[in-house]
């Protein structure tokens, strides 16, 4: 690479627990021997998608090239995080090829866009392309969006609906940005449903986009990577619900964490999870968990009432073994029950 050449950068964005994780290990774990780095935003205190990242053992992308940014929303706090985490990347012995952005899924990609033309990095980095992760099976049972053009109508319907949902424009707003968009968890879906919601998307974005399908969001990295989107130059294509607003703010959402002791089996902690997120409105649940004899981690992720969990790696000689999960939910979440309910206690 030209030492003059500017370092593509990959913004992955989309709703909460789509699998934009999922699909940046993915590609870290095929990159084909290309130096990756990865900026990853957490939504929450504790850092468990840079660990899940961490946990890959790839040469490559080594845990010094992954960097937590966890002082809030990336798209609101750019010049005080993510200038200068580019920048550092940037000045490694043997800076990266590749980098890979994963943002919170409640952040809004265009002001990110917007900071690649700030003087401070424009020379030096460009955004290969905006990839907009879909949580297939949430957008079908209609958890985080609704059909554009139907939540259009309701609101000519009905007078007192004078704002979009938040949720909703987040949605539009990943959609709008992309240049790449993933359908993913496409096995939960039926064939109908696979149709319907790429219709729906493809009817949200009034420019040509590609929408792709996957499971386990495992798709080859020369899909993703090499759009040469150079997104920077091109703002006025992606219109944001925003585009007016100075900044924004997640008023309308919180986090917390929950710590948790030893379990027995993983179908304990599984099950009271489960109570809990069937009785509180909770969006989004990660984190980790010891189990009692078992010398790996149990990582457990989860969206609605959907739960995933595996063994992720092997504890680390004198690794704290304090099991933590980060709740995400809307605001007003009780807590203080969602706490003893997860922690059995």
């Amino acid at each position: 690479m030209s030492d003059i050449a500017k370092v593509p950068c990959s913004i992955i964005t989309g709703f909460l627990g789509a699998g934009k994780t999922t699909l940046v290990r993915n590609i870290l774990q095929n990159a084909g021997g290309r130096r990756l780095a990865v900026i990853v935003n957490e939504f929450g205190d504790v850092g468990i998608d840079g660990e899940i990242l961490k946990g890959c053992g790839v040469e490559t992308c080594s845990e010094d090239r992954i960097v937590e940014l966890s002082n809030g929303c990336i798209c609101c706090t750019v010049a005080d995080d993510f200038v200068p985490a580019l920048e550092s990347l940037l000045a490694l012995e043997q800076p990266p090829q590749h980098i890979l952005i994963e943002t919170s899924g409640l952040a809004l990609p265009k002001p990110l866009v917007q900071a690649f033309n700030w003087p401070a990095i424009a020379s030096r980095v460009t955004v290969d392309g905006v990839i907009t992760v879909v949580d297939g099976a949430a957008v079908a049972a209609g958890r985080f969006a609704d059909d554009p053009a139907a939540l259009k109508a309701q609101q000519a319907a009905d007078p007192s609906l004078d704002h979009d949902n938040p949720l909703e424009e987040v949605y539009e707003d990943q959609l709008l940005c992309a240049d790449l968009i993933v359908l993913n968890k496409a096995d939960l879906l039926t064939d109908e449903e696979r149709v319907r919601i790429t219709a729906e998307i493809k009817a949200a974005v009034p420019r040509a986009v590609k929408v792709v399908i996957s499971e386990g969001a495992k798709l080859d990295p020369k899909v993703l990577l090499g759009l040469n989107a150079a997104a920077e130059g091109d703002l006025a294509a992606r219109p944001s619900h925003h585009d007016a607003e100075g900044e924004h703010d997640h008023d309308d959402f919180e986090s917390f964490i929950v710590d948790i002791p030893a379990v027995g089996e993983p179908a304990d902690i599984l099950g009271r999870i489960g109570a809990a997120t069937a009785a509180h409105d909770i969006l989004r649940i990660k984190g980790f968990a010891e189990v009692k004899g078992k010398p790996m981690r149990l990582l457990i992720q989860g969206v609605g009432h959907r739960l995933q969990h595996q063994f992720d790696r092997a504890w680390h000689l004198g690794e704290s073994r304090q099991g933590q999960i980060v709740v995400i939910g809307q605001k007003g979440l009780d807590r203080d029950a969602i706490s003893r309910e997860i922690a059995g206690g």
